[in-house]
């Protein structure tokens, strides 16, 4: 029995109710603070960053995350980009109408490395460069945010974290929600007991329309004078240009990591922080390419299988992911938890806790008046919304706050490379198990396969 299961139990036994009767002591206080059965989770985290010059910084990979991690970073009060690369010409010359004429632009990132005016970058190229760029950067002294995963291939990850170790630079994976609102109340209720004991979880994430499923438009100069081929592709396979390639990188396993990589990834890394485990020991997926018939490797659906094992802070569970690309509904739920006495839909933006009902031995349940026992009881809620409070930023802002807030204050991420390896590597397996068509086993503790 884990230390948070016999803290709870230990607490119910001093306010002398059962486990099934926990949401009229413990929560009852919540559930009784709107009659709309919703709560705001406050804000109180967005502060201002402490005071000082500009933290300057470069974007390598200028194409539509790089470009919504840098808007979200600029956010930031103190933050000033001061230099782009990308290896298209069109996104070079976007980025000056976008963010000003006086930036450095530059096809070739260690020009980036060596300006001794650069405080920190933002990663977003292609997956296949994370680990080189991510560990160049380190070492010329660069503060780094790299976009998720944070490795191509699982054997990447051991020299990503020795670089992180041996810089002492800021290093944070861009699993944006993970610093969210959503997923620190998620954290506490899961904590405090609000569903007992957690014994499976389920991700779902759902898309359809060509954009959203990696068509990604192709800008009509594509051309090899407009792109840099060479060095895109000279960490790998060698192939003649192919601007699908290239402009729709995500859907060929050269460059991109599939849906595991680039949706997976987060549903790992929500789950990793709110029970703060170390992840899964055996993993299984299976799929197939069912619509997207447009030349890609990768499937377009996928199922995901996860074995968690007990450890000192959470009791073993299951995990179920999916990804549907052909989904006629187009719902998603980013993350289920599923406990022995409720359950939690989370976003980043809001929690819904769901109970049992509340058992008849409950002291609070138990009322009699002049019609007796078959007088109707009065019942409270057995679901709850947590929503954020108006004026939110959101969890990529978060992330990125505290990023920042980490370089100004010599402080810590929650998702540095250690912790950003640990969601990338069953995400990665699960393209291997897809692949080869068998169950991985993982050590999640030592991150290395068994």
């Amino acid at each position: 029995m884990n230390k948070d299961y016999s803290a709870r139990r230990e607490f119910l036994k001093k306010l002398g109710l059962s486990s099934g009767a926990l949401i009229a002591g413990k929560y009852a206080e919540a559930f009784a603070r709107s009659n709309s059965d919703s709560y705001i989770i406050r804000l109180g985290k967005q502060q201002r960053i402490s005071s000082g010059d500009n933290l300057q910084i470069a974007l390598i990979g200028a194409g539509g995350m790089g470009s919504s991690d840098t808007d979200t970073a600029l956010q930031v009060p103190g933050v000033k980009l001061v230099a782009v690369c990308d290896l298209y010409t069109g996104r070079l010359e976007a980025a000056k109408k976008k963010w000003g004429n006086d930036i450095f632009t530059t096809k070739h990132y260690k020009d980036i490395l060596d300006r001794k005016d650069i405080d920190a970058v933002i990663i977003a190229t292609p997956d296949h460069w994370h680990k080189q760029i991510s560990i160049d950067a380190l070492g010329a002294g660069k503060h780094v945010y790299c976009e998720k995963p944070m490795v191509h291939s699982v054997d990447e990850g051991p020299a990503v974290i020795a670089a992180q170790k041996s810089s002492g630079k800021i290093f944070q994976v861009g699993s944006q929600g993970v610093s969210s609102l959503g997923n620190e109340k998620a954290k506490q209720l899961l904590k405090e007991g609000a569903i007992g004991e957690l014994n499976y979880a389920e991700g779902f994430w759902a898309r359809r329309d060509p954009v959203s499923v990696w068509q990604y438009p192709i800008p009509d100069d594509a051309s090899e004078q407009t792109v840099s081929w060479e060095t895109y592709i000279s960490n790998t396979v060698k192939r003649p240009f192919d601007k699908n390639r290239f402009f729709r990188w995500r859907n060929y396993t050269d460059y991109g990591t599939g849906m595991a990589g680039d949706l997976f990834v987060h549903l790992f890394s929500s789950l990793h922080f709110i029970t703060s485990s170390l992840g899964p020991e055996r993993i299984y997926s299976t799929g197939g390419l069912r619509f997207w018939n447009d030349g890609r490797e990768v499937p377009d659906v996928l199922l995901g299988s996860f074995d968690y094992p007990k450890t000192p802070v959470h009791p073993a569970f299951n995990l179920s992911l999916r990804c549907n690309f052909v989904d006629g509904t187009s719902g998603t739920t980013y993350l289920k938890m599923v406990g022995s006495e409720g359950s939690m839909d989370i976003t980043w933006d809001d929690v819904v806790l769901k109970r049992n009902s509340a058992h008849e031995e409950d002291p609070f349940l138990k009322t009699k008046g002049k019609q007796g026992d078959a007088r109707k009881k009065i019942l409270p809620p057995n679901s709850i919304t947590y929503k954020a409070e108006e004026g939110y930023k959101g969890g990529p802002y978060d992330h990125m706050f505290n990023f920042f807030s980490a370089i100004r204050n010599n402080g810590e991420v929650v998702e540095d490379a250690v912790f950003g390896y640990r969601a990338a590597a069953p995400a990665l397996l699960c393209n291997d198990s897809y692949h080869q068509k068998t169950a991985i086993s993982w050590n999640p503790e030592a991150m290395k396969k068994v």
